[in-house]
């Protein structure tokens, strides 16, 4: 009816101008089973469009900005620093090339939109614990993602229950990338100069961000990497967010130790 515009009933013809312009989609698990077209629908299709996810981390970063609801609590101030949205946008990118994901069933933005959403949540979680009206996602928030991401996904692995390991490493990866694109790891030696010896540093969830910024004083070559970061930003929680971001992307490196002392974790030297 869409193509010939007209219909027979009992031999008559009945012309059906129709102002009409039709649309179809299919998921990408669907192209090559039930979602096909058959070749007499086909034939009759326009053109066929194949679309796509977001091929950088700039455009899934905007869509997820876009789409994602913005918590809105009265006295509470929420500031996610631009590295955080990143991570988020890179662990997606990074499963999309995993061998460990389902790569039939897909890797949708809405996977973006909901870790963004939940690292938010978490951070708000963490900060009213801690007593804090600004709310800023730091780096031990990303634990969080976990929930978010298995539940989105479908994760491929030999042995049960290793799923959670699977969005481990990814995050790890997501985090290094954007960490190498912020930070020259060579202009950190003198932080990691500062490690010589027994110094420790605790950090996670129930470290207080005030903490996160007596460490400066602490440790005076951190500061100058901080304030670049958090573009002067004096603010104790956008602090304590850029010292994880700094202090993981070390570990990462392999320029620092890291242990797991409880729910904190402890960064150290290598020496």
């Amino acid at each position: 009816m869409l193509e010939e515009r007209d219909v027979q009933i009992r031999g008559f013809k009945l012309r059906l101008p129709l102002d009409v312009m039709l649309f179809a989609s299919a998921n990408p698990d669907d192209y090559t089973n039930r979602g096909r077209l058959i070749t007499p629908l086909k034939d009759r299709f326009g053109s066929q469009i194949r679309t796509h996810y977001p091929l950088d981390v700039a455009t899934e970063v905007t869509i997820a900005l876009q789409e994602a609801r913005n918590l809105e609590v009265p006295g509470i101030e929420v500031r996610v620093p631009a590295y955080m949205t990143e991570i988020v946008a890179e662990f997606s990118q990074l499963a999309r090339r995993s061998p460990h994901i389902n790569q039939r069933s897909g890797v949708s933005v809405r996977l973006t939109v909901a870790n963004l959403e939940t690292l938010e949540a978490n951070a708000m979680r963490r900060a009213l614990q801690h007593g804090e009206t600004i709310v800023v996602p730091r780096v031990s928030d990303l634990d969080a993602l976990a929930a978010s991401t298995i539940g989105k996904v479908e994760i491929e692995t030999i042995e049960e229950g290793r799923e959670g390991l699977v969005v481990e490493q990814l995050l790890k990866a997501a985090v290094l990338s954007i960490f190498r694109e912020y930070i020259a790891i060579e202009n950190l030696r003198d932080v990691v100069d500062s490690f010589d010896g027994d110094r420790l540093v605790n950090a996670g969830e129930d470290v207080s961000s005030a903490d996160y910024v007596a460490l400066l004083g602490d440790i005076p070559a951190l500061a100058p990497h901080i304030t670049a970061l958090t573009g002067g930003d004096t603010t104790p929680e956008v602090v304590a967010s850029a010292v994880e971001f700094v202090l993981e992307g070390l570990h990462l490196s392999k320029r620092l130790n890291k242990d797991a002392v409880g729910a904190r974790a402890q960064y150290r030297g290598r020496g």
